[in-house]
């Protein structure tokens, strides 16, 4: 695999997506301080010639921790115990994030209240009312 596809018309090459196997962190077993199965996937997309100017200021507005303020993508991956299937997760990480920021969000229909919700909401206020009036003390005038 040379290429990371994010949709039909951005392709991402491997060359552009640094990974660094680590250990992985918590209980293990006999391997867990010999093998480096975790993966550190680093995908600078300011310095990235495969992703278009929109999505660059998008993933660099975009409030995720995973992304720097430098617009460094910088994933972890350590769920499996195979270097290999952390590697395709980490991978398959980055591509969801990315073609999250090329989806469109729905834009918001203003609704209002209808005039039956108005009223029963205006009944149920002066019931509560009359409910808290009912026990307030009675003085003796």
């Amino acid at each position: 695999m040379d290429t990371l596809d994010i949709a039909e018309t951005i392709r991402i090459p491997m060359s552009e997506i640094r990974m660094t196997a680590v250990r992985s962190q918590g209980a293990g077993g006999q391997n867990v301080n010999k093998v480096a199965t975790a993966i550190h996937l680093r995908f600078d997309a300011h310095l990235s010639a495969s992703i278009p100017e929109s999505l660059k200021r998008k993933l660099i507005n975009l409030s995720d921790h995973r992304v720097t303020d430098d617009g460094v993508v910088i994933i972890k991956s350590q769920a499996y115990r195979s270097q290999d299937r952390n590697r395709q997760a980490a991978l398959s990480r980055l591509s969801e994030l990315l073609a999250s920021l090329l989806r469109e969000p729905k834009r918001r229909v203003k609704t209002r209240p209808s005039k039956k919700a108005k009223q029963k909401r205006l009944d149920n206020k002066s019931r509560r009312s009359s409910l808290k009036k009912s026990r307030k003390q009675v003085s003796d005038d």
